[in-house]
């Protein structure tokens, strides 16, 4: 299921402080990933050994005629719709408003999670006067004070308790998803990859009632291919629907094992592009890139070279990454990206004996030892894969603290070069020996 927890409520209650803090970090808002306008957000959180993505949205407001406040108060019911469970936030200085009001009236129509968190809480006559917020009837309702933290430990036990850790049906079925903006091709690709028209599909329910998975199995080859946006009947969405191809892309990421982003190659490597790219990479999924609409660009000898190279210079240092020009309309090496897929798949799946892996730790440490750090000699003296989905390494040192990022960046490139981990984001932990 894709964890996704939506933060809403009255503009200037606290929720974009409550974001930062529930990230764990103090960085301007465009460090995460943005969605279409400035104001939505999207970020990880762990907590208690549970990940989650954690939306920021705008201000919910009455109806009005501003264009731009009738667009954030549209973009605020998509996110309750798509959302696993909702912080619905209120200011314990202002007390309970007509707006407030009105949210908790929202809210309580849908049929998701819901903790209020009453926010600026920081003294005891605030915790007194926070009483009052009873009457909106939520049973989970907690007092926080986002600025300094308190609460905010206790709301986080709360949300990771229902958040489940996700069991694939099959572990050994490849789930892929095909994200990317809009217009670019994901619906056709996917009517391409099935053979059929979108509207008869025979679909598998999959782990929540808002996601489907169509299951292929054909030419000797399974698996299923996740709901995205491009599928999807909206039936309860008419408007802002490049938000909510934006927020289907986070929610389809959370539950594949890889994805397929699709660029327009008449357009180019665009921010929203990246903003994705990035999204998948944090996630630690497998990645394949395909460019659509290869047969509508002019092209000389070294055209798909070049333009392969921008990609990989704009998507640096995570560049090990699968690229293939496609044509859905003239169904040009669609099915080439089935087989990059599934390759991709069973790279990230790989294993490598403990062994082997510090044989190959001796080696790297000889031709190249960490820098000594103040006079401090660094020594990585063993190595081990962690068990989970991904590829994730630790390297035992003397002093992990003082061993930099570019280093970490040379053990990487040296797994790649040794190994194929070809589309799989990698993680390397430097640990206490």
């Amino acid at each position: 299921m894709g964890n996704i927890v939506a933060i809403v409520g009255r503009p200037n209650v606290g929720k974009s402080t409550l974001f930062n803090r529930l990230l764990g970090q103090r960085k301007a808002i465009t460090d995460n990933i943005s969605g279409v306008t400035r104001d939505r957000i999207y970020g990880t959180s762990d907590w208690n050994g549970k990940s989650f993505t954690v939306i920021d949205t705008g201000g919910f407001v009455k109806d009005t005629d501003d264009v731009f406040e009738k667009a954030i108060k549209q973009q605020v019911r998509i996110a309750i719709e798509e959302s696993h469970c909702i912080i619905f936030m209120v200011d314990v200085s202002t007390g309970t408003t007509d707006l407030d009001i009105d949210v908790a009236d929202l809210l309580r129509r849908s049929d998701k999670p819901v903790f209020l968190a009453v926010n600026k809480v920081d003294n005891n006559q605030r915790l007194l006067d926070a009483n009052e917020f009873w009457s909106l009837g939520f049973e989970n309702t907690y007092f926080l004070s986002s600025i300094t933290g308190s609460g905010t430990g206790e709301l986080l036990d709360a949300v990771a308790e229902i958040i489940e850790d996700e069991k694939p049906e099959d572990p050994d079925l490849a789930k892929f998803a095909i994200i990317g903006q809009p217009n670019v091709g994901k619906s056709s690709l996917t009517n391409a990859f099935l053979g059929e028209d979108r509207n008869i599909v025979t679909d598998v329910a999959g782990t929540t009632r808002d996601s489907i998975h169509s299951r292929y199995k054909k030419f000797d080859k399974e698996f299923l291919l996740i709901d995205t946006a491009g599928i999807r009947k909206k039936n309860k969405v008419h408007e802002d629907l490049e938000f909510y191809s934006v927020i289907r892309a986070v929610k389809s990421v959370e539950e594949a094992d890889v994805c397929f982003l699709l660029l327009d190659a008449t357009k180019g490597v665009e921010a929203q592009d990246l903003a994705i790219f990035s999204l998948v990479i944090k996630r630690r999924k497998g990645l394949v890139i395909l460019i659509n609409k290869w047969d509508l660009v002019e092209k000389e000898s070294n055209t798909a070279k070049e333009y392969e190279a921008e990609i990989k210079r704009r998507i640096a240092p995570f560049n090990d990454v699968p690229i293939l020009f496609i044509s859905v309309l003239e169904k040009q090496r669609i099915f080439k990206a089935i087989e990059l897929g599934l390759e991709v798949f069973e790279n990230r799946k790989r294993k490598i004996k403990t062994s082997e892996l510090n044989e190959f730790l001796s080696e790297i440490m000889e031709e190249n030892p960490p820098p000594s750090h103040r006079g401090r000699f660094i020594k990585i003296k063993y190595a081990t894969q962690i068990p989970v989905a991904y590829p994730s390494f630790a390297f035992f040192a003397n002093h992990p603290e003082h061993v930099k990022a570019s280093y970490k960046q040379y053990i990487e490139n040296q797994i790649r070069k040794r190994y194929i981990f070809t589309g799989a984001p990698m993680s390397i932990q430097i640990r206490k020996k």
